[in-house]
């Protein structure tokens, strides 16, 4: 048996409040861009504070890298032992792998820049170390991925702008074309670092794949030292002081970021945007040491900047490549 319904019955119900889903991970990413975009102008205003501190440290170049990476662990260890042990313990084979990989490549990035600083002129060692973006590019190329011509463009104009700002200095010299050669191989080995630090964060964490890129890099660093009869130990309390200070502004804030934002940056953005530490060192040093920089450190900062803007306007495009997409896509349909 049917009821009659009344006017008030047949008023249309108004729905109840649905409060929105939770957006799938990657649809935020626009977000997560300008978060790794500011983490990433930390992390380059640590690592500009590299080459000053380096500059008035009083201690080999090997023994400064193994401290800065030695220091590191050490800092890094609570943190992982008390909040990412059960991470450290189920990561995987490959990841570990790659992850031991990454650590290898950054040690013989220092082990091969630092001494080449004492072997050639600092503008030739930048110039030629800070070609990373250009071997990023090229490697990508060849494990299958096409960049953009905004890419190249841009990595192009960045290194210009290294260029301009510490000029071209060739010796012919043995002993300067050999540093030559080690800062230019120091730049791939940083090249080989950001691309597989890179692929260990689409599925590790931060902390975890710097901790064992960092353990790995002291450990081979200290096989490096020990050999070489490179002293350890018996530095002033300065020099300690300052091993302090570059271990957290350029290892932690800067390196550690940049293992951070190489996830959602890539691995271009994040190379390109090292060009910076350049510019950044000057006007550092013209603040701290009081060595003004010269005229063209200015242009130049632009250049570097302009650069980089084309690399970022570049990876727009492969937000499509994402999972975020995906998820945006299957939404959708």
């Amino acid at each position: 048996m049917t009821t009659a319904r009344s006017p008030r019955d047949a008023r249309p119900q108004s729905a109840a409040p649905v409060s929105p889903a939770p957006a799938a991970e990657g649809t935020t990413a626009r977000p997560g861009v300008r978060t790794d975009l500011v983490l990433l102008g930390v992390a380059i205003a640590g690592v500009s504070l590299s080459a000053p501190l380096i500059a008035s440290i009083a201690a080999p170049a090997l023994a400064i890298a193994f401290w800065r990476n030695a220091m590191a662990i050490g800092a890094l260890t609570p943190l992982v032992l008390l909040r990412h042990r059960a991470e450290l313990r189920g990561l995987g084979r490959r990841a570990l792998l790659l992850s031991a990989c990454a650590g290898a490549l950054l040690a013989v990035h220092f082990a091969l820049w630092l001494p080449s600083l004492r072997m050639t002129s600092v503008a030739s060692s930048t110039a030629l170390v800070t070609t990373t973006p250009i071997w990023t590019t090229l490697l990508l190329r060849l494990r299958g991925h096409r960049p953009p011509a905004l890419v190249w463009a841009g990595t192009g104009l960045a290194v210009l702008g290294v260029v301009i700002l510490t000029g071209v200095d060739l010796s012919v010299s043995p002993r300067a074309l050999a540093g030559d050669g080690l800062a230019l191989a120091a730049g791939v080995a940083a090249a080989g670092y950001v691309l597989l630090g890179a692929e260990v964060r689409r599925t590790v964490g931060t902390v975890v794949y710097t901790y064992v890129c960092y353990l790995t890099t002291t450990v081979l660093l200290l096989v490096a030292c020990l050999p070489a009869g490179t002293p350890l130990a018996g530095y002033s309390d300065s020099t300690w002081w300052k091993l302090a200070v570059l271990t957290v502004t350029a290892q932690l804030l800067g390196h550690g970021l940049f293992n951070r934002v190489v996830k959602g940056l890539g691995p271009s953005v994040t190379s390109t945007a090292i060009l910076l530490e350049t510019p950044g060192a000057a006007l550092i040093a013209a603040l701290w040491l009081g060595q003004m920089p010269a005229a063209a450190a200015y242009p130049a900062l632009v250049v570097i900047l302009a650069g980089l803007a084309l690399v970022i306007m570049a990876d727009r495009p492969g937000k499509a490549d994402r999972p975020g997409k995906k998820v945006r896509a299957s939404r959708s349909a």
